[in-house]
C-alpha cells in the first residue's frame, strides 16, 4: 500500500488551475494555425491568426488567455492501492483551487446557489469533481477551467434506439448550428453517447480531454467523429460565427453500453480556449 498526503496534492492542483488559463495545448495551437491556412473567409482567417497571437502572449506573459478563466473541473483517477492522508481527497482539491485561482489572478466565477442566492463564492470553489478508482498505487488529476459561454451551449436528447446513428449525428450538428456563434468558435465537440442520462453527459465532458488529431480507437466511430465535423464545417458558422469554413477543429466521441430501451446523446462543447491540464502522483511506502 502506497500512501501520499493531501499537503502534496494541493500545491498540484494550484499549479494545474494557473498552467490551464496560461498555457494552451500544442495541439490546439497546431490546430488554430492549420485552421488559419486552410479557411476561405478573409475575415475568419485573420481571425484565427489572432486566437494564435492571443495564446502565444498568453504563454510568454503567463496571463490568461481568455476573461471567463472557468469553472474547475476535475476527473480523478484513484488507485486502489493508494491511501490518501491529511483532510480529504475532495478539500485538498477545493483548496488547490482556491489557492490556484487566487494566486494566478484568475476570475471566480462560481456562486453559492444557482437560483436562490446567487453570491459569488469567492474563491471558484467548489469545484465540479469525477472519480474513478482504477488500478495501481498513482494519482492522476486532470483540471478543466469550463468556460460558460461554450457549456450553455450543449445539449442531450434522449434518443430512441429506432433513431440509429442518423439520430444521434443529426441531434450533434443541430445542437452545434444551433449555437451559431456563441461558443466563440473555432470550438471542440464532445459527445457522450449511451450510459444513461447522467453516464453520456460526463462521457461528452471527459471526450474534451483528448488532444486535437486523436481519434476514437473504433475504426468505425472514428469515421463518424470525421463524418460530423465535415458536417458541422459545412455550416458556414466559420470563426466567432462571421462565416467561414473552420466551425469545429475536432470532434470526439466516447460511447458506454446502454438499456434496450434508450440511447442517451450528450453535446459538450468548448470554445477555441480548449484549456485542461493533468499531473501523476506517485504513492510512497507507507
Amino acid at each position: 500500500m502506497k500512501t501520499i498526503h493531501t499537503d502534496e496534492i494541493i500545491p498540484v492542483v494550484e499549479r494545474l488551475c494557473m498552467e490551464a488559463n496560461y498555457f494552451l495545448g500544442d495541439d490546439m495551437v497546431a490546430a488554430l494555425k492549420s485552421a488559419a491556412a486552410a479557411e476561405e473567409n478573409p475575415a475568419g482567417a485573420d481571425i484565427l491568426r489572432r486566437l494564435v497571437e492571443n495564446a502565444e502572449i498568453a504563454r510568454s506573459e503567463e496571463v490568461p488567455m481568455c476573461q471567463d478563466t472557468g469553472m474547475a473541473i476535475i476527473f480523478a483517477e484513484v488507485g486502489q492501492d493508494l491511501h490518501v492522508e491529511g483532510t480529504g481527497l475532495t478539500e485538498a482539491i477545493n483548496q488547490g483551487v482556491r489557492q490556484g485561482y487566487a494566486k494566478g489572478y484568475l476570475r471566480k466565477s462560481v456562486v453559492k446557489d444557482p437560483t436562490l442566492n446567487r453570491v459569488n463564492t469567492g474563491d471558484n470553489t467548489p469545484a465540479i469533481i469525477h472519480y474513478d478508482i482504477v488500478p495501481g498505487d498513482e494519482l492522476k488529476i486532470t483540471l478543466a477551467s469550463k468556460g460558460f459561454g461554450s457549456e450553455n451551449m450543449g445539449g442531450i436528447k434522449m434518443c430512441k434506439p429506432s433513431e440509429g446513428l442518423d439520430g444521434v449525428i443529426n441531434f450533434v450538428v443541430d445542437t452545434v448550428d444551433k449555437a451559431g456563434g456563441n461558443p466563440c468558435p473555432p470550438i471542440v465537440v464532445g459527445v457522450g453517447v449511451g450510459g444513461d442520462l447522467e453516464k453520456c453527459a460526463i462521457l461528452a465532458k471527459k471526450a474534451l480531454l483528448r488532444s486535437v488529431g486523436e481519434h476514437n480507437p473504433d475504426l468505425e466511430w472514428s469515421r463518424v467523429e470525421d463524418d460530423i465535423l465535415e458536417r458541422i464545417n459545412k455550416l458556414g458558422i466559420g470563426p466567432q460565427g462571421l462565416g467561414g469554413t473552420q466551425t469545429a477543429l475536432a470532434v470526439f466521441i466516447e460511447t458506454y453500453p446502454t438499456h434496450i430501451a434508450g440511447m442517451p446523446v450528450a453535446v459538450n462543447i468548448n470554445c477555441h480556449s480548449a484549456r485542461h491540464k493533468e499531473a501523476v502522483l506517485k504513492g510512497r511506502d507507507a
